[in-house]
């Protein structure tokens, strides 16, 4: 195995970390708006009717 400076290890850590997070973020909002509409309508209707 050939060594590498730690800078150049951090670097690629951080990188793939940047793009993991900002993957997975793209997943997540994309897969909430979908779901959490119907959600979000739901509980709105029964807050309202508990209020009344």
């Amino acid at each position: 195995m050939p060594q590498m400076a730690p800078m150049n290890w951090l670097i690629l850590f951080i990188y793939f970390l940047l793009i993991t997070f900002i993957f997975m973020n793209t997943l997540y909002f994309n897969f909430n708006k979908s779901i959490k509409i119907n959600f979000y309508k739901s509980k709105k209707t029964k807050n309202y009717n508990k209020l009344i």
